[in-house]
């Protein structure tokens, strides 16, 4: 009897100095690598209260993805230059595009930098599409034939939309340069090349015929080169920046037409 007397009163003791012990320390933590776990007491109420605190610093696979400024999606307004990079095209008029119905579209789907000097300089490439439309005026219509491409006037029709698209696979080489490892406090600025293989084309037309609207669509090369090369300049702040493109090769195939160079100038966000 008088061993199970002790026995009760052995663990009635324990149980004392254990809540007399956590008392004495409300506030409990525990490290999970880089996550500390952190249990706060509170006596009066009788309920705990969990919280943690996550390491901020970057990884190397984090930094090298916050200091790369291609992976986004870009929109800009383009204009086709002549070969002196004005846009006048006095013996090829149909060249003269229309810049509110020209545009660039780039969705930047994959990047990738190798450093160079820590994180401040570097070579970034990547994958993405490239979706450009030429809105032509003074509804000319393009046309092609074995050994060259050119604008007629079309006297019947009042286009509203008359627009040539098309869509690249392209890739950058990018000489990139970052000011902060942080990429919510970084400028950036990048130059280099882009290059591109075209994947479609087509013509597309809206216009009306005896009150009744229609509409064309028509696939094709239109003698468009099958690859393009494209110097480039993009800056920014943080996820937010601007950028001009402007064509080294000529969007048309040698021999068929004057050279013609697109230039686009827009504004980027990063993913």
């Amino acid at each position: 009897m008088k061993t199970i007397v002790y026995s009760l009163a052995s663990l009635l003791f324990v149980n004392l100095s254990i809540a007399q012990e956590e008392k004495k320390s409300d506030t409990t933590r525990m490290n999970f690598g880089k996550v500390e776990m952190v249990i706060i007491d509170h006596s009066k109420d009788g309920h705990a209260e969990v919280s943690d605190t996550i390491d901020a610093s970057p990884s190397k696979e984090e930094a090298a993805k916050n200091e790369a400024h291609w992976a986004g999606f870009d929109v800009g307004v383009m204009a086709l230059l002549n070969s002196q990079n004005g846009t006048s095209f006095q013996n090829n008029p149909y060249w003269e595009n229309d810049p509110a119905k020209s545009f660039n579209f780039g969705l930047n789907l994959m990047e990738h930098k190798f450093s160079i000097y820590k994180h401040y300089v570097g070579i970034t490439t990547g994958l993405g599409f490239n979706f450009t439309q030429v809105g032509f005026k003074n509804n000319y219509v393009l046309t092609t034939s074995i050994d060259s491409v050119y604008g007629v006037v079309d006297t019947l029709h009042n286009y509203s939309k008359n627009k040539l698209k098309a869509c690249y696979l392209q890739v950058p080489l990018l000489l990139e340069f970052n000011t902060n490892i942080n990429s919510d406090k970084n400028f950036y600025l990048c130059a280099g090349v882009v290059g591109g293989v075209r994947l479609t084309s087509k013509i597309k037309r809206e216009a009306q015929e005896n009150g009744v609207n229609f509409e064309e669509k028509m696939k094709g090369t239109y003698a468009l080169n099958s690859f393009k090369l494209d110097a480039t300049v993009r800056m920014g702040y943080a996820d937010w920046g601007c950028f001009a493109t402007y064509a080294l090769v000529p969007l048309f195939e040698p021999g068929k037409t004057v050279p013609v160079h697109p230039f686009t100038v827009g504004l980027t966000h990063n993913f």
